[in-house]
């Protein structure tokens, strides 16, 4: 089991484009943060990146494309005196899914969102760093950049089925740029997703995930990494923040999250799906985890359903 592709279908991962943006001469255009992750892509001229508390500006060429995973206010200009103007407003005489500022053409932007269920989003987000910034040209970003062609393409002559296409390919996009970030900059991520570039750590992870129910012991998934049980848990410790077994504790009560938002199975067989030996046990840890019992937790999300 693929623990990354595993959290993108636990956290019910979708893309959403957006209206694309021309702009041209001097202009900024300023947006409110982003509830969902947002994501950008130049594919003509260039541009420049301001994110709340990010500190400088960021240099966007052709061909880059970029992630925020945070809620924060961000400017897209073209230079550091142009006049704000609010996106809103920009946006709202959007025309065939384009919208115009500043004057001429000078630069396109395509973008989108990604969406993911709200209880364990973080299991990602927290892992990222609230900026991804991937620039063309390098042989790692060749795949995105045919990704963004397509789409792009899809977007401009609008052929059957085109928003379906170009969303799908916004998800290949993602895991590519998740993928990239791990190999360019594996000192930027944290959590689960910065054990994946530790062969041992990633070895143990994909145990867990292939088999979340089995009680599995840090010996075992040591032998799965093929160093021994002091140096996994060590390393698993460095990478991840926690140890294997409170890790195992944390994707169990996912998964159970997502059965009790999701089915009808009663909690003592999603107790043993997940690898708890009784009810009560599984209660204990899923009010431990997420501070309410699994009955209220089902409760909970039934009601936001049918408001």
């Amino acid at each position: 089991m693929d623990p990354l592709e595993d959290v993108l279908d636990l956290l019910e991962t979708r893309s959403h484009l957006s209206t694309s943006l021309i702009a041209g001469g001097e202009w900024a255009v300023r947006f409110e943060a982003p509830l969902d992750v947002k994501f950008n892509a130049v594919r003509r001229g260039s541009c420049w990146l301001d994110v709340e508390g990010h500190g400088g500006p960021i240099a966007l060429a052709e061909g880059d494309c970029y992630l925020l995973t945070r809620p924060r206010r961000f400017t897209l200009r073209s230079g550091p005196d142009a006049p704000e103007v609010d996106a809103r407003s920009v946006f709202a005489g959007a025309e065939h899914g384009v919208a115009h500022t500043g004057t001429g053409d000078d630069v396109l932007l395509i973008g989108g969102r990604f969406t993911f269920s709200e209880p364990g989003q973080d299991l990602l987000l927290a892992s990222l760093p609230p900026v991804v910034h991937l620039p063309a040209g390098t042989a790692q970003a060749e795949t995105v950049e045919w990704a963004l062609t397509v789409i792009e393409r899809e977007l401009l002559l609008r052929p059957v089925a085109s928003s379906l296409v170009a969303e799908h390919l916004a998800m290949v996009m993602l895991v590519y740029v998740l993928r990239l970030q791990l190999a360019r900059e594996p000192q930027s991520v944290s959590g689960w997703l910065a054990g994946l570039t530790d062969p041992a750590v990633a070895a143990a992870l994909a145990s867990l995930h292939e088999d979340p129910a089995r009680p599995w012991t840090v010996a075992e998934l040591a032998r799965a990494g093929a160093v021994s049980r002091s140096t996994l848990a060590a390393r698993f410790k460095q990478s991840v923040g926690q140890s294997p077994l409170e890790y195992l504790t944390q994707w169990r009560i996912q998964l159970a999250s997502q059965k009790l938002r999701q089915g009808d199975d009663t909690v003592a067989a999603i107790a043993r799906i997940t690898g708890y030996g009784s009810e009560s046990a599984m209660s204990t840890a899923f009010k431990r985890v997420t501070g309410v019992s699994p009955s209220a937790y089902r409760r909970r999300h039934a009601l936001g359903a049918d408001a």
